[in-house]
């Protein structure tokens, strides 16, 4: 197929590798400062929280503390919910948080659980996992997430970071918004090659597609659903969530569909 976009100038292969040279000098101190900001994290005070504020999972009411699961970090992703609307009305930003997270024995190995924290009822929002197929740890916050997520917007996305000692759990770290990109491994891929993510925010040359976040302003839908919803459909799994009401083709007004810059 003919590439119609317009395409980086070509060089032989001597040019090419100078200025490729030029980059590396560039993400090697971009690699140093990610490494001192992290430092810097590890670094950080933290806050005591009540271990007993309540969730709701598999088996009926738990508690935060619970679902450490007995290790001593937790990382938990605060999925946006549309109660009552069909699957194909959930966030795509969220589901697109979610997909990526797909092996946790990594995460476990240095002590570290990870679950999901979904800010709607348990039993709609778990068959909305069981249709996508994930497998992490998944609870409502429903009742809770004022308190867990005090002084911050409530049903947006988030990602925060616990601790443990004893039965007493203190929160570390939190980020919203662009920080959630550190789940995604896609937009990192992206991010490598000539065209980038194609999303008109990009400092592109002239030409480069750009048309991911045009129009509807999503980035990770495709035809009136989150992108990783298709594969589930294409493999005849349903994805009726139970009480929901009819589909009206449309975005919840609050869904996090573009990230921009």
């Amino acid at each position: 197929m003919t590439n119609t976009h317009s395409r980086p100038p070509v060089a032989d292969r001597g040019a090419w590798q100078a200025e490729i040279d030029k980059i590396r000098i560039r993400e090697k101190a971009h690699s140093r400062e990610g490494d001192a900001i992290a430092a810097a994290r590890r670094r950080l005070p933290m806050v005591e929280l009540d271990a007993g504020i309540e969730l709701a999972g598999p088996s009926g009411p738990t508690t935060l503390l619970d679902a450490f699961e007995g290790r001593q970090q937790l990382v938990a992703y605060y999925f946006m919910w549309e109660p009552g609307r069909p699957a194909a009305e959930q966030c795509e930003g969220c589901t697109w948080c979610a997909t990526q997270v797909a092996e946790l024995s990594y995460l476990h190995s240095r002590d570290i659980t990870y679950a999901v924290f979904c800010q709607g009822p348990y039993a709609e929002s778990s068959r909305y996992r069981d249709f996508m197929g994930w497998r992490m740890p998944w609870y409502s916050a429903q009742d809770s997430v004022e308190e867990l997520l005090v002084g911050r917007q409530v049903g947006m996305m988030h990602l925060v970071c616990y601790l443990r000692d004893g039965d007493r759990v203190f929160e570390t770290y939190w980020t919203t918004r662009r920080g959630v990109e550190t789940m995604d491994n896609s937009y990192a891929l992206m991010d490598l090659t000539v065209y980038g993510r194609q999303e008109p925010w990009e400092e592109s040359p002239e030409g480069w597609p750009q048309e991911w976040g045009t129009g509807s302003g999503h980035v990770t839908r495709i035809n009136g659903r989150p992108i990783a919803q298709w594969p589930r459909l294409e493999a005849g799994h349903r994805d009726d969530l139970g009480n929901t009401t009819a589909s009206t083709g449309g975005t919840p007004s609050h869904c996090c569909g573009s990230h921009g810059a």
